[in-house]
């Protein structure tokens, strides 16, 4: 059987990401593939009760070193139950967010050593990775602006706005570093050229 393809949306908060996820999901049904659709943290019973624990605004501060270590639990979890078996029977697997935003959050943002993340990530995913990758990018200012429409802040969304201009800057060299995986989407535009160029890069798969 055919081995399936993997595609991640990644970027900072209010991006479009969600919006966007269904348009792809539906972009794929029409095309005949069987698509799977999960996020991260998260994917499976476990990796989502783990995703509440790094995602609650209230209770025990939590160290940088226990909340990647988390991360990776819950992505060991869900490549091993969801995204590995899915790509095996020749599913697309379509998710929001992946490793990239480890780099990026826990990396840009709270400075962790890039090398213990590379490290985790080969340890827990091996040779797993997004077949494509799509990056939103917009200022920072914009993209806070919009998830606060949106509802009442998670503990990633409620940090100042230095936290994310790292994050973002972490986003922007990765792609730089690899950009035959990670292609840049300005989410600053209109929703139509937003997904007609999600629409060329689907293609190219």
């Amino acid at each position: 059987m055919k081995q399936g393809k993997f595609i991640t949306l990644e970027g900072g908060e209010g991006l479009g990401k969600t919006t966007n996820l269904a348009f792809i999901q539906h972009f794929l049904i029409e095309q005949g593939r069987e698509v799977v659709v999960t996020r991260e943290p998260g994917g499976t019973v476990l990796a989502e009760k783990l995703r509440a624990l790094l995602l609650e605004t209230q209770g025990e501060l939590i160290s940088d070193k226990t909340e990647l270590l988390l991360l990776f639990a819950a992505r060991a979890q869900h490549i091993h139950n969801v995204i590995q078996p899915a790509l095996t029977r020749g599913a697309w697997v379509l998710s929001d967010r992946f490793t990239d935003a480890t780099y990026a959050y826990q990396g840009g943002g709270r400075g962790i050593d890039v090398a213990t993340i590379a490290w985790l990530e080969q340890f827990v995913q091996a040779s797993l990775q997004p077949d494509l990758t799509l990056l939103f990018d917009a200022p920072v200012e914009l993209g806070m602006q919009r998830a606060k429409k949106r509802a009442a802040l998670d503990r990633f969304e409620s940090e100042q706005q230095a936290f994310f201009r790292h994050v973002r800057a972490a986003y922007l060299e990765r792609a730089q570093q690899q950009s035959e995986r990670i292609k840049l989407i300005d989410a600053s535009q209109s929703l139509a050229a937003v997904q007609l160029r999600i629409q060329q890069w689907l293609e190219t798969l």
